[in-house]
């Protein structure tokens, strides 16, 4: 075989390469498009899951929206303050306080003991699966229990607790939403740490109906509507609804609740340890909230009273009516000088 023509060929094939590539060095640099450098500094800040909690599909997708669209910076629940805090240092913004942490809650309490499967279910060992079979569980609103959260959750925030229910670690979520997304039944919830009280039921049938299937489902009596003292409480579809800006966590929804449906939260995972110190220390402050001798008469314990249960008696002092107290302590928030306490 004749090798000359090749030989021949290879200068020019060199040369040939060499303009092909300076060219493209040359086009690289001339049409290039300069990208934001705030933009790799927010991704590096971000967490790098990808959850799509923000409502972006990843978190460069996050971060160039913020640059690029002024996305809001708090968006990133896993990150929560401290990502919001290096965002803003990047972007030059101010954080304007602490963001709200949210968490994820079940809002059923239809476990095991408080309701029945009624039929045997032999197939796929997921809720997706088995919502789709018509009367598998006493209850069509409830948990089914097959735990599909459990699978999805990236930080192992979410497992089944003894009775049938996926219990969620507090500490461990990061409200990114998977499980919310994952469940057929949308009776997961993203909430904020602070909220004290909710109804952890999504049924919508009549009271009669839903005591015949779940023990702990809310029947729609309405006295939860009817006890709160500063009506924060509607009924929506057989359903109390809460307002959450006229709320005032006084837990009376809590106590006149017959079927436990109306619960404090958050729910805690399994007790730690110093809670019983917490709890002992709650239960010795006393049983009604007074107003001492200290009392200056400046009032704002009267101005801060949802319920007014506070008035001016002689000499300028203030007095508590025990009858309409709902210890919600804004009075003792409110004191400047620290003149109401639990007696």
């Amino acid at each position: 075989m004749d090798w000359s023509n090749f030989i021949k060929a290879i200068p020019s094939m060199g040369a040939l390469g060499a303009l092909f590539a300076g060219g493209l060095a040359y086009a690289s640099v001339k049409f290039s498009v300069k990208e934001d450098p705030k933009k790799e500094s927010i991704n590096e800040a971000l967490p790098g899951i990808d959850c799509g909690a923000c409502g972006y599909p990843g978190c460069a997708s996050y971060a160039d929206a913020i640059v690029n669209e002024g996305a809001e910076i708090d968006l990133c629940q896993p990150g929560g303050q401290e990502v919001k805090e290096e965002i803003a240092e990047v972007m030059g913004l101010e954080t304007g306080g602490s963001s709200v942490e949210k968490v994820a809650q079940l809002m059923c309490q239809g476990d095991r003991e408080a309701t029945v499967y009624q039929a045997d279910y032999h197939g796929i060992a997921s809720c997706n699966a088995i919502n789709m079979e018509e009367s598998i569980k006493s209850c069509p609103y409830g948990c089914l229990g097959f735990g599909d959260c459990i699978e999805v959750c990236p930080f192992d925030a979410i497992y089944m607790n003894d009775k049938g229910l996926p219990e969620i670690d507090l500490e461990a979520c990061t409200a990114c939403g998977k499980c919310v997304e994952e469940c057929p039944r949308d009776i997961i919830e993203i909430v904020a740490s602070t909220q004290e009280v909710t109804a952890k039921c999504k049924s919508i049938l009549e009271g009669s109906k839903v005591s015949k299937v779940c023990e702990n489902g809310c029947i729609a009596c309405t006295l939860c509507e009817q006890n709160c003292p500063v009506d924060a409480i509607t009924m929506e579809n057989n359903l109390p609804v809460i307002n959450d800006e006229t709320c005032i966590d006084c837990g009376k929804c809590v106590e006149v609740c017959p079927t436990d449906s109306m619960v404090e939260l958050p729910l805690e995972s399994p007790e730690e340890e110093g809670d019983t110190e917490a709890e002992a220390e709650e239960e010795s402050q006393g049983d009604e909230i007074v107003i001492t001798e200290d009392c200056v008469g400046c009032g704002a314990c009267e101005t801060a009273c949802p319920v007014d249960a506070i008035a001016k008696i002689e000499d300028d002092q203030y007095e508590i009516d025990q009858d309409k107290c709902v210890q919600c302590e804004k009075c003792i928030s409110q004191c400047p000088v620290d003149a109401i306490e639990y007696q």
